[in-house]
């Protein structure tokens, strides 16, 4: 996908555009990494490229489960930061694919709404969530998760210039395989 997302008179569409420019944002800030260097955590926070690409996976899924109703009352369970770790089980490969799948299903759920202004009820007993909003629109979750996903995209750059210095265009021209400029250089890994 270039940089910029197609025009579209079709809001689903673009609103779908959108969300897939960010999430490759999100995947080109790990092209070429190791999977130790995609569990590195560089910054003063705990975060890396793997395992914020995991958590906006997971959180995605949560959305259009929420979307689709599929959604259990709020139980807080597990470890929270795990949603945030890439473990030492976890391979980038299987993080990436997984996030894929999270990509798809969206697609696949979106699809079967007609209206984009469909009400989606808010689940009850989410301490993050409003106490008096019923609902939102599947527009207003589309937008939300744009935002989210753009966000932690910010955070991936972040993390990967502190590995090996790598940045967003460079990377971006090494997976398009854009030819070299005076002005951009594909990314290439130090040797």
């Amino acid at each position: 996908m270039p940089g910029l997302v197609p025009a579209s008179l079709e809001p689903q569409e673009e609103l779908l555009g959108y969300l897939e420019q960010q999430r490759n944002a999100l995947r080109i800030s790990a092209f070429g990494l190791t999977d130790e260097q995609a569990r590195l955590t560089p910054t003063a926070s705990v975060l890396s490229v793997g395992g914020i690409i995991k958590h906006v996976a997971s959180v995605e899924r949560y959305w259009i489960d929420i979307v689709a109703e599929r959604v259990e009352p709020f139980a807080p369970s597990g470890d929270y930061a795990d949603n945030f770790r890439m473990r030492a089980d976890e391979t980038l490969g299987a993080v990436l694919d997984d996030y894929s799948g999270a990509a798809l299903e969206t697609q696949k759920v979106i699809d079967s709404i007609s209206n984009l202004e469909h009400a989606v009820p808010v689940p009850p007993g989410v301490p993050w969530f409003p106490k008096d909003v019923d609902s939102w629109s599947v527009r207003w979750v589309l937008l939300h998760l744009v935002e989210e996903t753009a966000r932690h995209a910010g955070h991936t750059d972040i993390v990967r210039e502190a590995i090996d210095g790598a940045t967003a265009l460079p990377l971006m021209a090494a997976v398009e395989h854009w030819p070299a400029s005076p002005w951009i250089s594909p990314w290439e890994p130090k040797r």
